[in-house]
């Protein structure tokens, strides 16, 4: 399983991507193998600031409809448009072509509550 050391995780199995005040956040591989084959990904809150832990969109698989959760407060500035033709590069390439949204942070101290590599790691080991 695939949990590059750069990233931070949360418990809900989403990855972030910090880069100065802006977060790009995904489901890890994790989630997406739990998951099985995406076929839809759904996030109606572009352009909305949200706090940590609301819904900010869904994934939808071929068995399941699951929530993602926000990890960090913040404004939501971008969505990854490339899946609404293939959301299957959330499976394919969970940390690459796979990232949902781009995250502008509000609260920079909920960085402290994520999990390292490390941590998640031991997480899903269970």
């Amino acid at each position: 399983m695939n949990i590059p050391d750069t990233l931070k995780y949360t418990k809900d199995h989403e990855w972030i991507l910090v880069e100065e005040d802006i977060a790009t956040i995904g489901i890890t591989d994790f989630a997406q193998s739990e998951l099985g084959d995406v076929v839809f990904v759904d996030v109606d809150t572009l352009d909305e600031n949200l706090k940590k832990d609301e819904i900010f969109g869904t994934i939808e698989a071929v068995k399941t409809v699951s929530d993602i959760i926000l990890p960090i407060s913040g404004e939501v500035i971008e969505f990854n448009e490339d899946l609404e033709d293939t959301p299957e590069n959330i499976n394919t390439d969970p940390y690459g072509e796979g990232w949902i949204i781009k995250l502008k942070i509000s609260d920079s101290k909920e960085l402290s509550e994520l999990l390292d590599a490390k941590a998640y790691r031991e997480l899903v080991a269970g």
